[in-house]
């Protein structure tokens, strides 16, 4: 599984959500709106300022609601935000050739200690790649690069699509299964071309990282967006919740929808965000491992709302890995708040997990807002 890149040319992609900042939002007729059940009162913010930032990161933008302490400025709230994001763009971007993924990618066979946050998410990868088969597989690089998604760029028009024998060649480099950990040493084994690729689950991970900065600081109600992954905390200062508005696909039979992030991470997975088209076939870029190919099953978009935004983010890209009937059957499953949009020949339809359509429903009255 690959999804989005730290790609300089994702910037053109549209973005997953619409940020809101006030009710009227969620008080439309004619919109879907989801709101989880909360089990306590939400706390009241630190202050009644909410500060907006934003600035660029990872090949895309990123952008911020903040409610923080008084006497904790715009200034230091901007900086903890940039250190965060720097941090993961010197582990994970394979953009850079000074990060940390992008030196165990050059690195000669061996095992090689890494640092304990790459450790960290390496392992949190494996551990997904485990439980899904291999439809979240951080090993994808070298197929990555061959499609044209990777550093290297797009391939030439005179060859969009690579032959059997490039794939072959990619996939025997590629694969969760033929990574080896040392967890007493912190090892990871490069085992020769093996190109590791962190990009559908680096932007939710650096969304929890920032998220949990500002919670450190004592800004315990913020919204942050990244490329699309957002993550809520707290309430705002009118006691409402951060209310986004998540993109619908073109033609989706799924009415305008906005959701209450308290608490809560959504994250999409498109088609239509980085692909190309030959011979009339759409290649996106998300890769499925098992064939070394871009998904074909039709699905245009799954949404995913979880605590965590890394998960949200891997579960997205995984649903879409896995299809429009495994996918929703294992998200449900799991309980996952999960909303998938399938291209068929009469039309798009939408499926839904009952978690996800649980939160359309209001049976005890206990919601923000």
């Amino acid at each position: 599984m690959s999804d989005t890149p730290f790609s300089r040319g994702s910037r053109a992609a549209p973005p997953t959500v619409n940020l809101g900042d006030a009710s009227p939002l969620a008080d439309r007729a004619d919109n879907r709106v989801l709101v989880p059940v909360i089990a306590r009162a939400p706390p009241r913010p630190p202050s009644d300022l909410i500060r907006a930032l934003g600035g660029e990161t990872m090949g895309t933008t990123w952008s911020a609601r903040v409610i923080a302490p008084p006497g904790v400025g715009e200034a230091a709230i901007q900086d903890a935000i940039e250190q965060e994001l720097a941090a993961v763009v010197a582990l994970f971007s394979p953009w850079d050739p000074s990060s940390e993924i992008s030196r165990f990618n050059n690195a000669p066979a061996g095992f090689w200690a890494v640092s304990p946050p790459f450790w960290d998410l390496v392992d949190a990868a494996m551990t997904l790649g485990d439980e899904t088969n291999g439809a979240v597989d951080p090993t994808l690089g070298a197929l990555v690069d061959l499609w044209g998604f990777g550093p290297p760029g797009p391939r030439s028009a005179l060859l969009p699509v690579p032959s059997e024998d490039e794939i072959a060649a990619a996939m025997a480099v590629s694969g969760w299964q033929k990574l080896r950990l040392n967890p007493e040493a912190r090892g990871v084994m490069q085992m020769g071309g093996m190109k590791l690729d962190f990009s559908g689950i680096a932007k939710g991970h650096a969304v929890d990282r920032v998220s949990d900065r500002l919670m450190a600081m004592g800004a315990t109600s913020h919204l942050i967006e990244i490329g699309g992954e957002l993550k809520g905390r707290g309430v705002k200062p009118d006691a409402q919740p951060w209310w986004v508005e998540i993109e619908r696909v073109e033609g989706s039979p799924a009415p305008h929808t906005v959701a209450a992030l308290f608490d809560l991470a959504v994250a999409t997975s498109g088609d239509y965000r980085r692909a190309f088209r030959h011979d009339g076939r759409l290649y996106p870029h998300t890769l499925d491992g098992s064939t070394g190919r871009p998904v074909s099953n039709n699905l245009s978009s799954v949404t995913v709302l979880h605590a965590s935004a890394m998960m949200a983010d891997a579960y997205a890209t995984a649903l879409t890995v896995m299809g429009p009937f495994e996918g929703p059957e294992y998200a449900e499953a799991l309980g996952l708040i999960a909303h998938f949009v399938e291209r068929t020949e009469r039309g798009p339809v939408e499926r839904m997990t009952s978690a996800f359509a649980a939160l359309m429903d209001d049976p005890d009255g206990d919601r923000p807002g």
